[in-house]
């Protein structure tokens, strides 16, 4: 359970990274530690990269159709290198980059 002032941090430093502002190392150290910890945190963070990405490829422009709507359920890829490929992936190493709650499962 975050206190609310950990939980105002986190939201603070989330908040500059879906908008592409500066974050120092040891605050992305800081919100990752969170993330590999607490579900929530990691849906925040995932829902700013994902933000962030949008923001920079479509510099501004809405998103639609099947791009909006995945955003909006925070579904698919967040990196856009980040697709399996069974072709060339172990399906076990490209999870093992996930968070520790969701590898027990």
């Amino acid at each position: 359970m975050l206190t609310p002032k950990t939980r105002l941090r986190l939201q603070e430093i989330i908040r500059r990274i879906a908008l592409s502002e500066s974050v120092s190392l040891e605050e992305r150290i800081y919100v990752q530690k969170f993330a590999d910890r607490d579900p929530t945190v990691w849906s925040w963070l995932r829902r700013a990269r994902r933000a962030q990405q949008a923001g920079d490829l479509q510099a501004g422009a809405p998103q639609q159709g099947l791009d909006r709507f995945l955003a909006e359920m925070d579904l698919g890829e967040v990196e856009p290198k980040g697709s399996f490929d069974p072709r060339r992936d172990d399906l076990g190493e490209w999870f093992s980059g996930a968070p520790g709650w969701l590898r027990r499962s």
